[in-house]
Order: C-alpha cells, then sequence, then structure tokens
C-alpha cells in the first residue's frame, strides 16, 4: 500500500469506518457499538486489549463491561459483517484475488480460545500460541482482510469443560490445514456475487492435490505456493533422461534452468528470474495437468518461490496473482498491529470472531484514509481458465 510522506490523522482515518457494515446487526445501540469499537482500536496506543480499547471510550468500569459484553457475550453474529465488508473492499481496491495466508499469534498461556502448539514457518521453529487462516482482499494497491478461520485443535474439540468454558460451537470440529485454508477461502469467494475471484494460497506444505480438486470443483482458480519438495511429474521431452519419474519441483526448476528446455519457458523481469512448465502431480487421477511457475533473484535460484496454478493459466497471469502474496504480506507487517489483528486475550471463541472482524473493518478504514475515497479503476486479468495465446 503506497503511503505519502505524511500519513492519515486519526480523524481522517475515523472518517472513513463504514458504519453500513453494521446494518445486519439488530438493535440500535449495537450498532453504535461496533463503530465505537472500531474507533477505540484505531485510537488505542499498544496492544488492542479490551481494557485499552475500553479506555478509548470513557475507561469507566461500567464502560469495560460494556466493551466485554459487547464483544464476548453478545448476541450479534460476525459472517454478515464480514460479506458486506467484502463487498465494500472489493469497491475500494478493485481487488484481483483473494490471498489466503496463516497467522500464529504466540501465547504464554493456555487459557486463550484455541492455543495450542503450531509450527510458524515464519518463525521457522514450533510456538505455543493461536493459530488462524485469513482471506484476504487483494489488489496491486493494498491488501485487506475480510474472513477468518480459528483453528482449533483436538485438545479444544475433545475436551468437554475446556470446549464449554470458550462457548465453541457443537459444530465445530478439528480440521486439517488444507480443510482450514480452503473452508475460509470458498465461504470469503462466495460474499461476492459475480465471477469468482482467484484464489492464492500462500502457504507452503499444503496437500496439493486435495485442494486442487476441492476447488476444481466449485470452480475457483487456485495459484498454491509449494514446498521445493513437492514431488511432480513432467514431460519427458522437457527433460530428456529421467523417463516419468516424479521429481522435486526445486530440483526440477534448477535442472531445467540449466538444461533450457523448449517445455520450460524463463523469462526476465527487472532483477529477478521466472520459469513456468507443465506438470502433473502423480498419484492424483483425473486431475488436471497443472501449470509449475518459479520466480528467483538473478543471481540466487535457491531463494526460488514456486507456485503451481491450473494448467490453463498464463504464466505473467500467476506471477501477477502470485504478487498479490507480497501485498498482503507488506499491509500485514504495517497495519496489523494499528488496528489489533493479534492483540484478542480473551477466552470465547465468539468473542476472537467478533474482535478480529471489527480489526478487519479498522483495517479497511486505514487503507481507504491512505488510499482516498475514490475506488480504483477494476483492470482485469487475462482470463484464467482460458489460457488463450
Amino acid at each position: 500500500m503506497h503511503s505519502p510522506s505524511i500519513g492519515p490523522t486519526f480523524r481522517e482515518t475515523v472518517a472513513g469506518i463504514p458504519l453500513d457494515l453494521f446494518d445486519s446487526l439488530p438493535r440500535n445501540d449495537q450498532r453504535a457499538k461496533a463503530g465505537e469499537y472500531v474507533v477505540g482500536l484505531l485510537g488505542a496506543h499498544g496492544r488492542k486489549t479490551l481494557r485499552n480499547v475500553a479506555e478509548q471510550l470513557g475507561g469507566q468500569a461500567a464502560r469495560r463491561q460494556s466493551v466485554h459484553h459487547f464483544i464476548s457475550e453478545s448476541s450479534w453474529e460476525w459472517e454478515p459483517v464480514r460479506r458486506a465488508l467484502a463487498r465494500r473492499t472489493d469497491e475500494v481496491l478493485g481487488a484481483r484475488a483473494w490471498v489466503v495466508r496463516p497467522t500464529v499469534v504466540p501465547k504464554a498461556g493456555g487459557h486463550s480460545v484455541g492455543v495450542a502448539e503450531y509450527f510458524a514457518p515464519q518463525l521457522g521453529r514450533t510456538v505455543t500460541g493461536q493459530q488462524s487462516y485469513g482471506a484476504w482482499l487483494a489488489s496491486p494497491a493494498a491488501g485487506v482482510p475480510v474472513n477468518w478461520q480459528l483453528v482449533l485443535s483436538a485438545g479444544w474439540i475433545d475436551d468437554l469443560s475446556r470446549r464449554q468454558r470458550a462457548h465453541i460451537p457443537a459444530t465445530s470440529r478439528t480440521l486439517s490445514a488444507e480443510e482450514n485454508a480452503g473452508d475460509v477461502a470458498l465461504r470469503a469467494a462466495r460474499s461476492l456475487s459475480g465471477t469468482p475471484l482467484p484464489v492464492v494460497i500462500d502457504a507452503p506444505g499444503l496437500d496439493p492435490v486435495s485442494l486442487g480438486r476441492r476447488f476444481g470443483r466449485a470452480g475457483v482458480p487456485l495459484v498454491q505456493r509449494v514446498e521445493p519438495r513437492l514431488r511432480l511429474r513432467v514431460d519427458p521431452l522437457a527433460l530428456p533422461g529421467h523417463g516419468d519419474l516424479p521429481l522435486a519441483a526445486g530440483w526440477l526448476v534448477g535442472s531445467l534452468r540449466r538444461l533450457w528446455r523448449p517445455g520450460a519457458r524463463i523469462a526476465s523481469a527487472g532483477r529477478s528470474l521466472s520459469m513456468a512448465v507443465p506438470v502433473m502431480l502423480p498419484g492424483a487421477p483425473g486431475l488436471e495437468p497443472r501449470l509449475l511457475v518459479a520466480q528467483w533473484p538473478e543471481s540466487d535460484l535457491s531463494a526460488a518461490r514456486l507456485w503451481l496454478a491450473d494448467g490453463r493459466m498464463r504464466p505473467a497471469d500467476v506471477l501477477r496473482l502470485a504478487r498479490l502474496a507480497d501485498v498482503v504480506d507488506r499491509d500485514d507487517a504495517r497495519v496489523a498491529s494499528r488496528v489489533g489483528l493479534r492483540d484478542f486475550a480473551g477466552r470465547s471463541f465468539q468473542g476472537w470472531h467478533r474482535h478480529i472482524t471489527l480489526a478487519s473493518v479498522a483495517h479497511l478504514a486505514h487503507v481507504r484514509a491512505v488510499l482516498g475515497a475514490e475506488a480504483p479503476h477494476r483492470t482485469a486479468l487475462s482470463p484464467l481458465l482460458l489460457g488463450a495465446g
């Protein structure tokens, strides 16, 4: 997200809060409290805990209790707010895709809902904390989080007393990483009408077979970041001497780069290089061919990022979509702490979802203040599923 030399003032940011996103809340006082909470998130210094937010709104004991009740114990539903948030964000950004990424928030204790041991790829180690999957609407200008899924381990689902204390719904169950990522992405995709936007899953290590089949059935284009160790089949004509054996994606890219065969395309963009080659996923009968796209700094092939996409997509479109993951990374780093996306310290499942929904509204308000009120013109990608040309 481009930031001017002088950022938006607090007043300008608050003025950008789209209060009509709360029209689904059944009572006037709930709609007013939702707007106040977003103002509190934007104004509070440090961590955006319920106490700090309440301090921005008066700080009296009665006010703190009111804020706690509104977030953790009230009855308003967050899904309609998220659907409205998706539509408004799309209008503001001219969104090109959904970007789905996991987030792990370290937690010292085990009382906050969802806390368990998770591997955090960005840290390279296992941490104790909350893990969630967020679906962000993204354009080259900015990314805004819209939908969320909190990961619940078996320790939370199977322990009845723990589950009751956190008010976890009876319908919740332990899901795989692929199910969590797919659920949040497809639920988000349904919140916008018209042709589904592509989904970019920036979470290396997820099974591309199960995700490819699920998104194929849903008719949603998928671009998935994959690990170099993922084994793929390539046309023997593209890599002579290796038959039809499954090969590690990273090794495959390196070999094709050295041999340079017509089966792969190598392009230069500034100081980076990219390559695209048609591949098949072994052990996945009936799954359509995929396109492996790699991009790396000109001087360091080992730093390549690998993406697997629908085989009918154009490599240039895959790269444009993949760059949206960088936009989301940047805006998550710049804005998330300002609006409290990782700061909920309560114990209830509903409280976590309501807080993070209103923090996402605050994120949109910040983006609107930076970008200005005028929505950018949407420039369409080439038809992703036709692959013409």
